[in-house]
C-alpha cells in the first residue's frame, strides 16, 4: 500500500472507532481480516496512524477547528510527525486510493491557529469534562502533565530475580538496544521513536526462559514500594494478570506464601502460563466461584494486602490512548466504589501491625488521596506510611524520585511528565498493633 492508501484507510479506521465506540484494537482487526491484500507492515503503518491520531486527537482537532476523522489525522502528522502544508497535500492528492485534496480552509487551519491559545484540556489532550479533574491535582500544569501523557511510551521490562540479575540480562538484549531503567533497579527499557514497530519481545529467548516480564516502570516501582519480605503472608486482592505478583514471588524470593486472587475470574486466565515460566513457586491462585468467598480461611493471616485496584486508568494513556475517549464520569463513580470494597474487603484479612498497599494506575485524586483519607477515616486503626519512607525501598535513588514524584499526606504519585514512567498512585497503610 502507498502512505495516500495508508493515510486513507487509517481515516476509515478512526471514523469506525468513534462510530462505535469499540476499542482500537478491535476495529484494527476487524479492517484487516476485511484488507487481507494489506501486508504486516501496512497494518503496522496504519495502527501507529490511528493511534497516533487517537493520541493527539484533542490539539489536532483544535488546529483544524474540526474533530472529523480527516481533520484529526491530518493535524496529527502536523503536529506529530511535523509534516508541512505541501508535504500532507502530497498524501492528499485524491488519485487512486488517497483522501481527497486539501481544501483551502484545511490549508489555512495549518497556520491559523497556535496551542499556546488552546484550553488545558486541546493541550493536554483529554476530554473537556475531565478539565476540572485535572485541575485538582496538577493546577497550572495540567496540559503538560496530559500531553506527556500522550506521548509513546517505551517498552519497559522487569529481570525476574528468581532466575536471573540485571547485570546478566542486558547483554543478552543488547540487540535490541536496552538501558538500565531510571528508577526500578530491576528495570530495562526500550526507547520507541513515533513510528517505531514495537519488538517482538515474547519471541526473544530471554522472555522464553523467563528471564523477564514486560511491566512498566511505574508498575514495577509499586510492588518494591509494597515491601513484600520473605517469609511473608501476603495477598493479592486484584491480581489480574499477575504482573505485580510475580514480581512480589521475586522479592520474597520465593520463600513465604502469596495468595493471588481477582474479583473476575476471566483477568487470572494468564496467570498459570506466566508463574510457570518465571518458576515462581510460593503462589497460590485462588479462583472465585460463585458467592462463595476463596479467602476466609485468611482473615487476620496477611501481613500485607496487595491493591491494585481497578481504576479510570488515566495513568495507561500513553498504552491505551483511545481508552480516555471512552471514558466517562459514570465509570469513575462506579471504579470509586469498586476500590472502597476492595480495601474494606482488605481489613479482614490484614493481622495487627500488617499493611495494605493500595495502587491504582489513575491519576485522580477521588481514586487515590481521597479514597485513602475515606479509608482511614473509616478505619482509624490504620495510618498512613509517610511516602518518603516507603521511597527508601529506592535506596541511593530514594532522594530524588521523592523530587520527581508528587508526594501528599496520603501517598505518591507518579506519571510521564515527572517520573518517565505511566501514571501510579501507591499509598501503604499500616494497622496498628
Amino acid at each position: 500500500m502507498t502512505p495516500s492508501a495508508r493515510l486513507s484507510a487509517a481515516i476509515e479506521v478512526l471514523a469506525d472507532i468513534e462510530a462505535r465506540r469499540r476499542p482500537a484494537v478491535d476495529v484494527l482487526k476487524d479492517w484487516g481480516l476485511s484488507h487481507r491484500f494489506a501486508g504486516s507492515s501496512d497494518r503496522a503503518a496504519i495502527a501507529g496512524l490511528v493511534y497516533d491520531a487517537l493520541r493527539r486527537k484533542a490539539s489536532a482537532g483544535w488546529l483544524m477547528g474540526e474533530a472529523s476523522p480527516r481533520a484529526v489525522l491530518l493535524g496529527m502528522l502536523h503536529r506529530e510527525r511535523g509534516l508541512d502544508v505541501a508535504a500532507i497535500a502530497a498524501l492528499c492528492s485524491g488519485e487512486r486510493f488517497a483522501p481527497a485534496p486539501l481544501t483551502e480552509s484545511e490549508r489555512a487551519a495549518f497556520d491559523a491557529r497556535s496551542l499556546a491559545d488552546a484550553p488545558a484540556a486541546a493541550q493536554g489532550e483529554y476530554p473537556d469534562w475531565l478539565d476540572p479533574y485535572f485541575a485538582r491535582v496538577f493546577g497550572d500544569e495540567r496540559g503538560a502533565e496530559g500531553e506527556a501523557l500522550a506521548s509513546r511510551a517505551p517498552l519497559d521490562m522487569r529481570v525476574n530475580t528468581l532466575v536471573a540479575e540485571r547485570e546478566e540480562v542486558l547483554p543478552k538484549l543488547a540487540h535490541l538496544n536496552v538501558e538500565p531503567t531510571r528508577w526500578s533497579p530491576l528495570g530495562l527499557r526500550i526507547r520507541m521513536s513515533a513510528d517505531a514497530r514495537s519488538p517482538a519481545i515474547h519471541a526473544e529467548p530471554a522472555f522464553r526462559k523467563g528471564l523477564i516480564e514486560i511491566q512498566d516502570e511505574g508498575s514495577q516501582l509499586a510492588a518494591i514500594f509494597a515491601g513484600a519480605k520473605p517469609g511473608e503472608q501476603v495477598i493479592d486482592l486484584a491480581a489480574g494478570a499477575g504482573g505485580k505478583t510475580l514480581a512480589l514471588a521475586a522479592a520474597m524470593e520465593n520463600r513465604g506464601q502469596i495468595y493471588a486472587t481477582d474479583i473476575d475470574k476471566r483477568q487470572l486466565v494468564p496467570i498459570h502460563e506466566r508463574l510457570a515460566r518465571a518458576g515462581a513457586r510460593n503462589i497460590q491462585v485462588r479462583t472465585p466461584r460463585g458467592e462463595s468467598d476463596v479467602l476466609t480461611d485468611l482473615v487476620g493471616r496477611a501481613d500485607l494486602v496487595l491493591i491494585d485496584a481497578p481504576c479510570t486508568g488515566t495513568g495507561t494513556w500513553r498504552r491505551n490512548p483511545d481508552a480516555k475517549w471512552r471514558i466517562r464520569p459514570g465509570a469513575l463513580a462506579e471504579r470509586v466504589k469498586q476500590q472502597a470494597a476492595l480495601l474494606d474487603r482488605a481489613v479482614a484479612l490484614t493481622k495487627p501491625k500488617g499493611r495494605i498497599a493500595y495502587v491504582t494506575c489513575s491519576v485522580l485524586a477521588e481514586e487515590n488521596g481521597d479514597q485513602v483519607r475515606d479509608f482511614v477515616g473509616r478505619n482509624p486503626d490504620f495510618s498512613v506510611e509517610k511516602p518518603a519512607d516507603v521511597a527508601h525501598a529506592l535506596g541511593e535513588r530514594a532522594y530524588l524520585f521523592t523530587r520527581a514524584a508528587l508526594i501528599s499526606d496520603e501517598g505518591l504519585l507518579m506519571t510521564p511528565r515527572r517520573t518517565e514512567t505511566d501514571g501510579f498512585f501507591v499509598s501503604l497503610l499500616r494497622r496498628s498493633g
